[in-house]
């Protein structure tokens, strides 16, 4: 047991290390983006009346000259008849040196970053066939660097790496930059000097010597998406780690490291074992089992989730949940439209907390809170990407990561541990989604068939809807123990009147405590109920359950405040401050006026009302009797208190 204690003690440091970067989310969302202009996919069948699957790339590549030459050969299927061009992307910055069908040149055409190859004879429907593209130059620099290389170490070496997300594709290879179709399977073959190694997607099947250079064939036999094919080339050290899944198989973990980091990804990776059994109990088996998972250091800040060869830019533990996250929830189910990038994003983000509520707990609260806080910064915001055109848009921090996972951590509690995990694995495994693409609805239909909920309210406020709310609660407690509880609501923005939400409430006394949860539909209601104990003090959402303002109020109100019309200021007698609680029918602004016992006014100010409370200072009056003289157009209203 001991050993046990100094083992989590030592995770535990190493975590709290890595963690609490505020802008680690930030490099995260910016390393997933490149800042690239070409025409955005929405969700559908394959487009331009062909069905891709297969690609075979032949690469040669120096990492030291930053440029790319070689030949990509892509299988597909025709899907309309009579189609007799085939058209993929490709940045006009790459040189086309010819483009063949079984070794006969073809007519082509490259303008506008799209290269459109003329087939001999149209195509029949379903007719299986391929190309060959012969390419080569020095691929446009944008954005984030979608081919990119740099020095790095004592030695100054030379690396290089790909980073395709959203658009970059067409930056260094003759892409189709379509989210809904997938390349049933790919082989890499890449060439370069044989001081360096070559990373890829899937499994290494061989490296083949030739002189001073060396070519590494990679293997994937999964669908893939156009963005997540990558290589990266680099004098990288090499080691593996192995994550043995509980009632599954043992997979390798494969690190391509520069020499200089290897000591401190050596103390990093170890914990992707752990990572990889709970996202395999939650949500089943590690998707791409068969083959393997890896690291392959770049030089970005933060990572890039490439299928079965995460690049890395660091080795924190929140960054290394979040990327191996992507790999069920952006990979194997994959958005079917950058508006839905948050399917990708918001569950690789709260995975990544996950990681904390059931491997590290101590710092759970924390991610709540740090997440909570960045959504509420802003008053607007929608989780649904409303530009995607813009990339900065797509891959927005607060919106698209943070706000999307604290909305999965609400739908969570909406509708139970059970039926969540239940939903979300469903929606992994469903046949029509495993391995392809989804969307929104995609994810609503699998939680509501879990938890027989109609979800249509909580994704309109949620999903589509801006802002946020903030709760005022007001309650009291009688002799007998009856409770009454007020629950008042505002919303950030216009675009949200009242979130729909279970509101929890945690009652304290004498030692005592209950967690009561109230069906919160509509801003006012008022809720009884009984408690055991006499309580002294409640908290409103103590579990962080809630995306809310940080203006919550919680306020002791007399029993005959509640269910009348009658005003009632409390506390009474008043030290400094005190609130009168006024009828639903006084709205806007009130004039106040204070009276001493001489009749004499003493103190006038106005205020406006809010939530059926009025603000009353009396912190600048001796101690005494006064009179309260409320105005509200022609109504007047008399309360008498007491100044201690």
């Amino acid at each position: 047991m001991r050993s046990l204690a100094l083992l989590f003690i030592l995770f535990a440091a190493q975590v709290q290390a890595q963690l609490f970067d505020k802008e680690e989310l930030l490099r995260i969302a910016e390393a997933e983006g490149c800042r690239q202009h070409f025409t955005p996919k929405s969700g559908g069948p394959p487009s331009r009346g062909f069905d891709l699957k297969y690609h075979r790339f032949v690469w040669n590549i120096d990492p030291a000259v930053r440029a790319i030459g070689g030949s990509v050969t892509s299988h597909f299927v025709c899907t309309i008849a009579g189609q007799q061009e085939v058209v993929f992307d490709l940045s006009d910055s790459l040189v086309v040196d010819s483009v063949a069908r079984n070794n006969t040149p073809l007519a082509y055409t490259h303008a506008g970053n799209l290269l459109s190859v003329t087939m001999p004879s149209p195509l029949a429907l379903g007719q299986l066939d391929s190309v060959v593209v012969y390419y080569h130059g020095v691929p446009p620099s944008s954005g984030f660097g979608s081919f990119d290389h740099m020095q790095h170490g004592p030695d100054s070496s030379w690396a290089l790496w790909t980073l395709s997300e959203p658009f970059g594709a067409a930056d260094w290879w003759p892409a189709k930059h379509d989210l809904d179709d997938k390349i049933d399977s790919v082989d890499a073959f890449v060439t370069c000097p044989d001081v360096y190694r070559a990373a890829g997607n899937g499994l290494l099947v061989s490296e083949v010597q030739n002189g001073a250079l060396k070519t590494y064939h990679w293997k994937h036999r999964y669908p893939i998406a156009y963005y997540l094919v990558a290589t990266a080339v680099a004098n990288y050290a090499v080691y593996s780690d192995m994550a043995a899944l509980n009632n599954g198989p043992t997979v390798e973990v494969l690190n391509y490291v520069y020499p200089e980091s290897l000591a401190d990804a050596q103390g990093t990776t170890v914990n992707a074992a752990s990572q990889m059994q709970l996202f395999s109990d939650l949500f089943g088996t590690y998707p791409f089992a068969a083959e393997k998972y890896g690291h392959a250091q770049f030089g970005w800040g933060g990572g890039m989730e490439h299928q079965t060869m995460t690049f890395m830019g660091g080795w924190s533990y929140e960054l290394m949940a979040h990327e191996m996250a992507h790999q069920w929830f952006g990979n194997k189910v994959t958005c079917a439209s950058w508006e839905d990038i948050w399917l990708n994003e918001a569950f690789a983000t709260y995975l990544s907390g996950l990681c904390y509520e059931y491997l590290v707990p101590f710092y759970w609260p924390i991610f709540k809170t740090q997440r909570i806080a960045t959504v509420v910064s802003q008053p607007d915001g929608s989780v649904l990407c409303t530009d995607t055109n813009s990339v900065p848009r797509i891959f927005d921090s607060r919106l698209t990561y943070t706000k999307g996972a604290m909305v999965l951590h609400m739908v969570r509690w909406v509708c139970g541990d059970t039926a969540f995990y239940n939903g979300v694995h469903n929606y992994l495994h469903d046949p029509d989604l495993a391995y392809n693409t989804a969307l929104t609805h995609h994810l609503k239909a699998h939680l509501e068939a879990t938890s027989g909920l109609d979800l249509t309210e909580f994704f309109a406020d949620w999903y589509v809807g801006e802002g946020h709310p903030t709760y005022t609660v007001q309650w009291s407690q009688d002799g007998g123990g009856n409770v009454q509880v007020q629950l008042d609501q505002s919303t950030s923005h216009p675009s949200v009147d009242f979130f729909e939400m279970p509101v929890p409430l945690r009652f304290w006394g004498g030692g005592m405590d209950s967690t009561v949860v109230l069906d919160h539909t509509s801003s006012g209601q008022v809720f009884g109920f009984h408690l055991p104990f006499a309580a002294d003090s409640v908290q409103l959402d103590p579990d962080q359950w809630l995306v809310q303002g940080n203006s919550s109020i919680l306020l002791r109100v007399p029993v005959a405040g509640f269910g009348n019309n009658k005003p009632v200021l409390y506390p009474n007698p008043v030290s400094d401050e005190a609130w009168i609680h006024v009828s639903r029918n006084i709205q806007g602004q009130v004039d106040i006026a204070v009276y001493d016992a001489t009749g004499r006014a003493v103190q006038r100010t106005s205020t406006v009302v809010h939530a059926q409370r009025v603000p009353l200072s009396l912190a600048t009056l001796s101690a005494g009797t006064y009179q309260i003289e409320l105005r509200n157009g022609d109504e007047v209203l008399m309360l008498p208190v007491v100044k201690r």
